[in-house]
């Protein structure tokens, strides 16, 4: 349950699988704020193929607060889960190993179509008037830019715009007025799109200048016109004062003797090894994210939600050289889209990522890792451990 504030025998772990004939029943409390969560497979090392076979859905929970804000619903919301995947001539599914004995493992993977739903080229239609898309990439490895263009299939010109209200872990403070949106692997956007100026037009939702769904808005009288809040749910931000503990953990590639990459690493360590990450439940902790690779990075935190702090740029160098981090530029805090409630952040290329981090519900053992699902299966993972007070 990714996302879920969950005990942590019913989270998934990738060392608990089930074989064919086993079953296991796993408890989901739902005491957190409303969200749009998701379920997928987390089997240790296959990870990206069952998620290749289409094993996840969108799971959204709901709360007072959400219903008093009277956002559209029933028809009008609509999950729009997106990935991509590469299809053979004969219209199969196909999943691509490399050929490379030196580089066995494939580092992402990339289809040559993109889904939103299960369909390939989808339409949707719409009345004049506003709704609520609960976006989700649940790509293995593709990072998405989206935007809504009225320009038919010219869709290079402007975008159109949106409201964005809700990021992984539920509302932001404020809505965000924007006209594009960049979403890594299992990030999560909740976004209203108002119609009622578009009567009897096409649109598209478009990943950079690529179609990935028409929108056919009917003619006609417009509805009601919907009046979205000036505040959502109240976010108090984390002071770095309470943090009873700082933990400096890198992003590096394992090389071999040739240099060649054999593995992506958290902290220099394997998933097999000790457990090194211990917090105490009910405590806080800022996570220091050093990218010492080329690739940017979505890191995931079971159990917990976290407010991004800020990125910044190092001496690499100095870094790998003496282990210390010199900073050569000003801390960037958040975009105003991810000054909310998280729980994958994006650690970009050769900066670092700070979040910080409550450790709350349940003590027990949990992982974190990349969300590149091909990372992820080699060795960017690890467990950490929610000691009791």
């Amino acid at each position: 349950m990714h996302g879920g504030k969950v005990p942590s025998d019913s989270d998934g772990d990738p060392e608990r699988w089930i074989v064919p004939g086993q079953s296991k029943l796993c408890h989901y409390p739902n005491r957190q704020d409303a969200a749009a969560l998701f379920y997928h497979d987390h089997a240790m090392g296959i990870r990206r193929l069952n998620a290749a076979a289409g094993l996840f859905g969108m799971y959204l929970i709901r709360d007072a607060f959400e219903e008093s804000l009277q956002l559209p619903k029933g028809k009008f919301e609509i999950p729009l889960i997106i990935y991509d995947r590469l299809f053979g001539i004969d219209g199969q599914l196909q999943y691509l190993i490399s050929a490379d004995h030196h580089h066995p493992w494939t580092s992402e993977f990339f289809g040559n179509s993109v889904l939103l739903n299960g369909k390939l080229f989808p339409y949707l239609e719409v009345e004049p008037c506003a709704y609520r898309f609960r976006l989700l990439n649940s790509s293995n490895s593709g990072f998405y830019t989206f935007s809504f263009s009225k320009d038919k299939l010219n869709l290079i010109p402007g975008s159109e715009p949106f409201q964005m209200i809700g990021s992984d872990q539920g509302l932001l403070a404020a809505p965000v007025a924007m006209k594009a949106l960049s979403l890594t692997p299992a990030e999560r956007a909740d976004v209203i799109v108002d119609f009622s100026a578009y009567a009897g037009q096409s649109l598209h939702l478009k990943h950079a200048a690529a179609p990935v769904m028409e929108i056919r808005v009917s003619g006609g009288k417009t509805r009601d016109s919907f009046h979205l809040p000036a505040k959502l749910r109240p976010i108090a931000r984390m002071p770095e004062t309470s943090a009873a503990k700082t933990r400096e953990l890198t992003l590096v590639d394992d090389k071999d003797s040739a240099g060649r990459a054999t593995a992506l690493l958290l902290n220099g360590m394997h998933y097999s090894m000790p457990v090194t990450e211990t917090p105490t439940i009910d405590t806080v902790e800022i996570w220091s994210l050093v990218n010492l690779t080329d690739d940017t990075h979505p890191i995931h935190l079971h159990l917990v939600r976290f407010q991004i702090l800020d990125r910044r740029r190092f001496d690499v160098v100095a870094y790998k050289q003496a282990g210390k981090l010199v900073f050569t530029g000003p801390p960037v805090p958040p975009e105003p889209h991810e000054a909310g409630w998280k729980d994958t952040v994006r650690a970009d290329v050769l900066l670092v990522t700070r979040i910080i981090v409550r450790f709350e519900g349940y003590a027990g053992r949990y992982v974190w890792h990349c969300h590149v699902l091909e990372h992820e299966d080699n060795e960017m993972m690890r467990p950490y451990e929610v000691k009791p007070a």
